[in-house]
């Protein structure tokens, strides 16, 4: 089986504590749709793509995976004519691999998934790579069995089976995948990971169709950035968890400055270049300030915009007799600031023809190296460190909470000496909350949703599905109540693209982008509606530690509830209209029934067309 031995304690029985032992004993609940051995599945319309100006290019790099139907997973009580039952289960040899970041909850995926496999034919082999995609191309291998689960049941981090630089991109790691399938004689290879790992995932697929490899990819949205979302994903496996964690941390530090009275906090937390992270934790903790990276780009903001924001919110505060304060700030913002994002464009630019550390300041252009110059030294080293994989800066490494903070000290100083600011001085403690919750143990919604994601996967392979990604929408409700399906991954992509005046040219290849915090959401209004009271009142909210069991056991994310999803509920919806109105309108009708369908149609198809078109969602300016 290309089994190798766990040179790197891979899979090893965990030593639990007695808390962790109360958790592994937990059985996390199915919906209706995926309890029963057999598998019900409702096609839908063809899926195409959000990005409509880009629709054609997707189309032409993706032509055997693109323009797949949608799959819904029915209840054994759902009255669907057409729907295929599928109720022989033969003996089937999946792959799973984690690739991307570790995030809260992954284990459960491969849980789920494996009680799914074995619930349908105890026979089939459920196989996981070691070592994250490094494994896959090397064919390092254990069977997932029982016992190798049983103490990493709603446990945190990737430990079970590891990851490593997580990326299935060029045409050796397509092929060494590829054989490795072959050789394996995999039924389905299961990709764990956010929005650059699916991008693979679509690509391998694409691939196994055109050679006709026979071994079907599945793809499942698990990172703790909270930026792989779209219409057919609410949210990710362990974005709960990761807010939850950081919110304790963030409340703990809110009631610290409560107590002090005389110290400012910066927090810096995860998230790449999405804000997604910031804005839950915000609305869950009600900081003073929250600077989100999307509102920085949008108003175009740059460095001394924001820490003049900063300084006359101190100073308002201080009018009040407040000299404390919590700031949180996402740690993609340093890409946010143009002149910044800029800098390191330039900066990566050097890397890139290979100019050393040591000379990248002295080759930049006169106004970066003025702006380099002006920074601190510390910010300095950190913008020189060579760029990802994906050519974005290395976000976890750059202190801009320090950045911001000596600035707004530098600027409320010279303020005391103005005598435009009569209050204290100004002090500033700076915090960074990223890696310590990225092993904590998982919340229970991320348990619940992370183990159903693995039973969605095997429905897509019992359908036979390929280049699709598990998903479950209506998540805000109680798990019986969830609706389980299968979207194409293609049809999450985009294609970026550069405003170059009346014009948009196309850039680059399709691929699943993060999602940025969406300014006209529910969520993001939530936070400015109350982003007033937040500054001036100290209404900080504590929603205290993870918890498992009690009050606020089932708690999901604020950002999550207070959106109007269940995009994939309300797709079936209209299928069910359209279906009535074809019902109603036929060969015999009155001519007012035929007239009255006729002048609603024409109205609603002519706006629609203006609604779809890119001008109207301003795609053609991304």
């Amino acid at each position: 089986m290309g089994s190798v031995a766990m040179d790197s304690d891979y899979g090893a029985p965990r030593e639990l504590s007695a808390l962790q032992k109360a958790r592994a004993l937990y059985q996390p609940d199915l919906p209706p749709c995926l309890q029963g051995t057999a598998v019900r599945v409702e096609y839908g319309d063809t899926a195409t793509a959000a990005d409509v100006a880009g629709a054609h290019v997707i189309s032409q790099a993706f032509p055997h995976t693109y323009g797949q139907p949608l799959a819904h997973f029915l209840s054994k009580t759902a009255n669907v004519p057409d729907a295929t039952i599928i109720t022989e289960h033969p003996v089937v040899r999946v792959g799973i691999v984690f690739s991307g970041r570790q995030s809260p909850g992954g284990h459960n995926v491969i849980w789920g998934l494996y009680d799914a496999i074995k619930a349908h034919n105890s026979n089939s082999k459920f196989i996981g790579f070691l070592g994250g995609t490094d494994g896959l191309f090397a064919q390092k291998t254990m069977e997932i069995t029982e016992e190798a689960l049983s103490s990493y049941k709603n446990q945190g981090g990737y430990d079970m089976l590891g990851r490593t630089r997580d990326q299935i991109r060029t045409t050796e790691q397509v092929k060494a995948a590829m054989a490795t399938c072959q050789a394996l004689k995999l039924d389905a290879l299961v990709i764990i990971g956010g929005v650059t790992s699916n991008t693979d995932a679509a690509q391998l697929a694409e691939t196994f169709a055109e050679l006709k490899c026979p071994t079907k990819v599945v793809g499942v949205p698990v990172t703790l950035n909270g930026d792989l979302r779209n219409q057919f994903v609410e949210t990710t496996v362990g974005f709960d968890t990761i807010c939850k964690v950081n919110s304790q941390l963030i409340s703990n530090v809110c009631t610290d400055a409560l107590s002090a009275e005389k110290y400012y906090y910066f927090i810096r937390l995860m998230g790449r270049k999405s804000s997604h992270v910031a804005l839950e934790c915000a609305l869950q903790t009600h900081p003073n300030m929250v600077i989100l990276g999307e509102e920085v780009s949008m108003s175009k903001l740059t460095i001394f915009d924001i820490t003049k924001q900063i300084c006359d919110a101190v100073q308002a505060r201080a009018e009040k007799d407040k000299y404390h304060g919590v700031v949180l700030i996402p740690e993609g913002l340093v890409e946010s600031i143009p002149e910044l994002y800029a800098l390191l464009q330039e900066i990566h630019g050097l890397h890139n023809k290979g100019v050393s550390v040591e000379n990248i300041s002295s080759s930049l252009s006169p106004w970066a190296s003025a702006l380099f110059e002006f920074l601190p030294p510390f910010i300095r080293k950190q913008l020189l460190l060579h760029p990802e994989s994906d050519d974005s800066a290395q976000l976890s490494q750059i202190e801009t909470e320090k950045l911001l903070a000596q600035l707004v000290e530098i600027e409320m100083n010279k303020r005391l000496k103005e005598g435009t600011y009569k209050g204290n001085k100004f002090n500033a403690i700076c915090h960074f909350f990223g890696y310590q919750a990225r092993g904590a143990l998982p919340s229970k919604f991320d348990c619940d949703y992370a183990y159903v994601l693995g039973h969605v996967c095997y429905h897509i392979l019992a359908a036979g599905l390929n280049g699709y990604m598990a998903t479950v929408t209506n998540l805000k409700s109680p798990v019986n109540k969830w609706k389980c399906g299968a979207a194409p991954i293609t049809s999450m992509m985009t294609v970026k693209r550069w405003s170059r005046g009346p014009a948009a040219s196309q850039i680059g290849k399709p691929a699943v982008h993060m999602a940025s915090v969406d300014l006209k959401g529910k969520a993001y209004e939530l936070l400015r509606q109350n982003s007033s009271s937040f500054l001036m009142e100290d209404i900080y909210r504590n929603p205290g530690p993870l918890q498992f069991e009690g009050s606020g056991a089932e708690t999901k994310p604020i950002s999550l509830c207070v959106e109007d999803q269940d995009y994939m509920g309300r797709i079936k919806q209209l299928q069910e209209y359209l279906e009535k109105v074809k019902s109603i309108v036929k060969p015999g009708c009155s001519q007012d029934v035929l007239k009255a369908a006729l002048s609603a149609m024409a109205s609603v198809t002519e706006m629609l067309t203006i609604m779809s078109s890119p001008a109207f969602s301003g795609q053609a300016t991304i």
